[in-house]
């Protein structure tokens, strides 16, 4: 049910809190009407307030709100693995609990505290003289995160929270709403983030974090198989257990349990960062406590 939110213990949240020397919170969830429009296919909500201008008392009702339409945690109920059995659902989800045992209520029931540590591989590759192309499939390699961190003079423990920020919340700011739309078109999204395949799963899992939120909108790079060779891309395409090739998902959450936070908005957090030189802080979230729920918003909070 938890996978590798297991790491996140009594002990470590109590170290977590010993972090906290400016009382600087720094609030992870991004506008809830941003991307817009959304990406992948998924529709825009309709934000009604009920009562009129002088009623006593107002309702919010949110019509057709897709919980990963913004900032998010994808849950282990997201992705499933078909490469396990020789059947064609393979295992499935996250320890091959049932798809309807799953769901975000049971992270909800406990919270997550911890601490968290940035990558801030946007302002590394830009230091390196090799700037993210925001609107490129621009791959991040696993080792990257290694070289970034290290850059940083920033070490992992175990249990930690990876926060990966690429810039892309930013870039995606100062885009025009006839770009906007551009992108959100079908097929027609192209973003950096990390290098899809094992390596990327063997990086991730060899590092004993928690958890990982990034700020772009997939944390691997999309699209899936566009960094691999034709004949990849099409036998990935062709056999679902093989898709993992192509799209890291299919291992990270059914097979490894690491929860996966995408378009995460990092920018005040890693400008904090860069000023002070300190890439560590405590870390809380408090997912939607939505029984058998598929994804959550974050509402997580960095505090230094």
């Amino acid at each position: 049910m938890f996978g590798c939110l297991n790491l996140l213990t009594p002990e470590r949240a109590v170290a977590a809190a010993q972090m906290v020397q400016r009382g600087a919170v720094f609030a992870l969830n991004w506008s809830m009407g941003l991307p817009d429009p959304p990406l992948f296919g998924r529709q825009p909500f309709t934000h009604e307030v009920t009562g009129g201008d002088h009623s006593t008392s107002h309702d919010d009702v949110l019509h057709n709100w897709n919980t990963q339409s913004s900032s998010q945690w994808d849950g282990f109920r997201h992705i499933r693995n078909h490469a396990a059995r020789d059947d064609e659902d393979g295992t499935g989800h996250f320890g091959g609990v049932p798809d309807t045992d799953h769901g975000m209520h049971h992270w909800a029931s406990k919270g997550l505290v911890g601490r968290a540590v940035l990558a801030d591989i946007g302002r590394w590759r830009a230091a390196q003289g090799r700037p993210l192309q925001y609107d490129q499939a621009d791959p991040i390699e696993p080792d990257e995160l290694l070289e970034c961190l290290a850059a940083q003079g920033t070490e992992l423990q175990e249990g930690d929270v990876l926060l990966m920020r690429t810039g892309w919340v930013g870039w995606y700011e100062s885009l025009s709403n006839e770009r906007r739309a551009e992108i959100a078109a079908p097929d027609a999204l192209a973003t950096p983030g990390l290098r899809s395949g094992e390596r990327l799963a063997e990086v991730l899992w060899d590092m004993h974090i928690a958890a990982i939120g990034c700020d772009n909108p997939a944390v691997e790079v999309w699209p899936p198989g566009s960094l691999a060779d034709a004949d990849t891309e099409a036998a990935a395409r062709a056999d679902r257990r093989r898709l993992h090739e192509i799209f890291t998902h299919t291992l990270l959450l059914p097979m490894l349990g690491l929860p996966l936070g995408e378009m995460w908005n990092l920018e005040a957090l890693a400008a904090d960062c860069a000023a002070d030189g300190r890439y560590e802080c405590m870390f809380t979230s408090a997912p939607l406590n939505l029984p058998q729920g598929v994804a959550s918003p974050p509402n997580a909070l960095a505090i230094k």
